[in-house]
């Protein structure tokens, strides 16, 4: 009698290649004194807005700017760096682009080298001949600066929709979508969303869409007397007075390049 075959147990685990969307903050400078003021000033009033999501850090363009002035790449004390981005909800856990004193300093630190990750850079939409007013340009925060760190730089259908006004101190957030106001964003108040901003009442408070990176996001309001605007991380803030032909109006605002630059452009609707 010949024994059965004895039944193989099922595997209790696989192991498949991933991939991990990550934020990334493209440093241009080894200055952490510098790269801690700009940090704050583009992100103190949301330093919540990351949700302890994953970091690349990339030394390319510092390693760069470095060499086109002639000068030698500096070090960078990672300790101090990760300790500088902790209390904007980030986990820094790569590095790419630096030399080979600061890939080694990073990997003390914990990083991993992740030479073959690539920015993902969301594109602008097409210039269109229209007349419009335009707001100062501003360079990209982290992110996108920080760049879009899903795979899909637009957001999937669907919005959320808020039909109470909005206080201020209150924030509302639609993360991977669109947002509709159907009531007044008061000053102070800020409305944050993935795709574009739709509110349909005066907006007085700050408005931030295409907040990972989607540049073909837009602001829509009924009445444009917003604090604070931002497309994809250019924006302007009230410190450069709305322009006269949308103060006050039904407005639409979108990202354009314009010589290199992106700049954001406001329209007045219906007139």
């Amino acid at each position: 009698m010949t024994d059965a075959p004895r039944a193989q147990a099922p595997a209790c685990l696989d192991i498949k290649s991933a991939n991990l969307p990550l934020v990334a903050l493209m440093l241009k400078s080894t200055d952490l004194q510098a790269v801690q003021q700009e940090l704050n000033r583009r992100l103190g009033d949301v330093p919540d807005f990351f949700d302890n999501e994953p970091l690349l850090i990339d030394l390319s363009g510092a390693v760069a700017a470095a060499r086109r002035a002639g000068q030698e790449v500096g070090e960078i004390d990672f300790a101090a760096l990760l300790a500088l981005l902790a209390p904007y909800k980030v986990k820094p856990i790569a590095v790419r682009g630096g030399s080979a004193e600061q890939m080694l300093a990073a990997q003390a630190q914990g990083l991993l080298s992740a030479p073959e990750a690539r920015v993902v850079a969301a594109s602008a939409p097409t210039p269109s001949p229209e007349s419009a007013a335009t707001a100062e340009p501003a360079a990209k925060p982290v992110s996108n600066t920080v760049s879009e760190p899903a795979s899909d730089p637009l957001p999937p259908p669907g919005a959320l929709l808020i039909d109470k006004p909005l206080r201020s101190g209150q924030q509302v957030y639609a993360r991977g979508r669109d947002l509709v106001v159907m009531a007044m964003v008061n000053a102070g108040a800020e409305v944050i969303a993935d795709g574009s901003i739709h509110v349909y009442a005066p907006l007085r408070g700050k408005a931030i869409a295409g907040a990972r990176g989607n540049a073909q996001a837009r602001i829509f309001a009924q009445s444009l007397e917003a604090e604070l605007l931002s497309i994809a991380g250019i924006y302007r803030t009230s410190e450069v007075p709305l322009p006269l032909a949308v103060r006050g109006k039904s407005a639409m605002v979108r990202l354009q390049t314009q010589d290199g630059e992106e700049k954001l452009i406001m329209q007045a609707l219906g007139s």
